[in-house]
Order: structure tokens, then C-alpha cells, then sequence
């Protein structure tokens, strides 16, 4: 292994104010922008990359008329930067409450099991003799992905996005916790309700109340549709929280898939005011899981594997 490639190396050479700079050039896509961010003179910017990248071993932006861009390895290393600098923003809010709190967990999970799942496994984090602080972010599975990957997030417990994690296959891990099943459901007053079995082109026909586009959930009922051959159809309503979908559509405004487990904790269905709609094939059900950073042990994903009984 070459001097520029020993860990020992980096840590001499490099800052963190090193991995701010470059986060400026990627973010401005040239040396003059980032300078002025900086408050910098651009030579001494252009210094400072090219020390960097001797320090690297290797080139982290590819340089044209147009500015800068990340090279391949320029993109591992600009994933990195953000992570260590997320993360030295969050060991000094550890530092801050460290007298009341063993430690700080961040956890991202989408809408219904953040709602339906997670109390429980919070209530044995924030209950234990010296308390785990909670912060729980509520979003898409795309935007948990991303704030994983940058260092925002400790871990997720979502539906397990193949798809998007296909391309950092090497970069997580993760462990099933359960199966999902998925209902279509309706208005108990809709004549839908009364059938034996209906089919997706009939469906097709409704009007629906569906997750925002892009959602793991928006994407079940799409890939409902096209296995079943029928193109989906566009809401007339589109809701990031299910239990929300669960009211609009006991209002009569729609017909909506939802997760089995917000259908059993639900006023609406526990009062008759919403009833499942059968449907020939089912919709596919999903595994929830705990997803989190591969790389050295992270105490704060320890102590989420507790609380999970993992």
C-alpha cells in the first residue's frame, strides 16, 4: 500500500475543515463559487484540493471549461465527507446531553410503522434507567435512504426497498423483523365491498386515494396494476400518511390500498366505516426491516437491536 493510501496518512494530512472544502466544490461546481463561500482566494482554494488529492492518492474531481465534477472515486469520497461531517455535528449533540441521556438514536421510518409499530420499541429506548434520546423522522422511503447514506439517520425500520439499496448492496445491512400484508379497501356504503371478487380493471375504473409518487407504497399499487396488465390509474388524491387515507376513504372519496396493520389500529375500521375490498391477485406483501450502515459497531444501533430483541 502506498503512503497516500495509509489510513495514518490521511488522518496527518487531512481536516475536517478539508472535508467541508470539499463539499463546497462539489455543491458549487467550481473553484470560484466555493472560494467565495469559503471566504478563500481561489489559488489558495486550488491549492488546498490539489493537497488533498495528493493526499487521496488520486484525482476527486475531473476539471473542464464548464467546472468541476466528481470523479468516480471523488463520489466515494464526497459520501464519506458528508458522513463524518454529519456525524461530528452529532457526537457533539451527544456530548451536550450526555448527563441525562446514554446516547442519542436517530430513527427513520415511513408513516404506518412509525405510527402502528414503533411506540413500543421508543417506550423501551426512552424508559430505560438512564434514558435514550429519540429523534424519529417520518418521510418516504427514498428521502430515509438518502439521509442514511449521508449520516443523518442511525437506522431505518422500513419496508425493505430492494430496488433502491440494489446499488449500495455492500453499504448496508439489515435484518427482517416482519411481514406486511396490504389490503384494497373502501367505503363501507360502496357496492364494491358486497362483491365476492372483483379483478384491477375494474378497480382501474375508481377513484383512488394513493401515496405521493415515488412512495414505496404509490409503487405497490402500480406494480398491482402491471402484473395485472391494466395501466394504473391517476389519483384524485394523493396522501403521504395512510392513517389520513383511511379517513378520506371511510369519507367515500376514493378507494386506497393500505397496510394491514394501520386497518387493525384504525378507528375507522375497527368502526365498520371502511371494509376490504377483495381483489384477484392480492397485493403483494412486504418485509419491514431494520436497515443500517455497514462499518464499524454503532452503539446507538446496538441499542435500537435491544429494543427490537434482536
Amino acid at each position: 500500500m502506498s503512503e497516500a493510501m495509509e489510513p495514518d496518512h490521511l488522518v496527518a494530512k487531512l481536516r475536517f475543515r478539508h472535508l467541508r472544502l470539499l463539499k463546497e466544490v462539489q455543491g458549487r461546481g467550481s473553484l470560484r463559487a466555493a472560494a467565495l463561500a469559503l471566504n478563500l482566494t481561489q489559488p489558495a482554494l486550488s491549492k488546498a484540493l490539489t493537497e488533498i488529492e495528493a493526499a487521496f492518492g488520486f484525482p476527486l474531481f475531473a476539471r473542464a471549461a464548464r467546472g468541476l465534477t466528481p470523479t468516480a472515486q471523488g463520489e466515494v469520497v464526497l459520501r464519506g465527507a458528508t458522513l463524518l461531517l454529519e456525524q461530528l455535528t452529532h457526537v457533539r449533540s451527544e456530548a451536550i446531553t450526555a448527563d441525562r441521556f446514554v446516547a442519542h438514536v436517530r430513527i427513520g421510518a415511513p408513516p404506518f410503522v412509525a405510527q402502528v409499530y414503533l411506540p413500543d420499541v421508543i417506550s423501551k429506548l426512552v424508559l430505560r434507567e438512564m434514558p435514550v434520546r429519540v429523534k424519529l423522522i417520518e418521510e418516504r422511503v427514498p428521502f430515509l435512504i438518502r439521509a442514511l447514506q449521508q449520516g443523518e439517520l442511525d437506522a431505518l425500520i422500513t419496508t425493505f426497498p430492494q430496488q433502491m439499496l440494489a446499488s449500495d448492496a455492500n453499504a448496508f445491512e439489515y435484518a427482517n423483523l416482519f411481514e406486511v400484508s396490504f389490503a384494497v379497501v373502501a367505503a363501507s356504503t360502496h357496492p364494491l365491498v358486497r362483491s365476492r371478487r372483483t379483478d384491477w380493471a375494474r378497480l382501474a375504473r375508481e377513484p383512488w386515494v394513493m401515496p405521493a409518487e415515488g412512495s414505496m407504497g404509490r409503487k405497490l399499487i402500480e406494480q398491482c396494476f402491471t402484473h395485472a396488465g391494466v395501466p394504473a390509474p391517476l389519483p384524485v388524491i394523493e396522501s403521504t400518511s395512510p392513517t389520513t387515507s383511511v379517513q378520506l376513504i371511510a369519507a367515500g372519496l376514493g378507494i386506497g390500498i393500505v397496510p394491514d396493520v394501520t386497518l387493525l389500529h384504525h378507528g375507522a375500521w375497527q368502526a365498520g366505516a371502511v371494509k376490504q375490498v377483495k381483489v384477484a391477485p392480492a397485493p403483494l406483501s412486504s418485509t419491514v426491516a431494520l436497515i443500517y450502515r455497514q462499518g464499524p459497531a454503532n452503539p446507538q444501533v446496538a441499542l435500537l437491536k435491544e429494543a427490537l430483541r434482536l
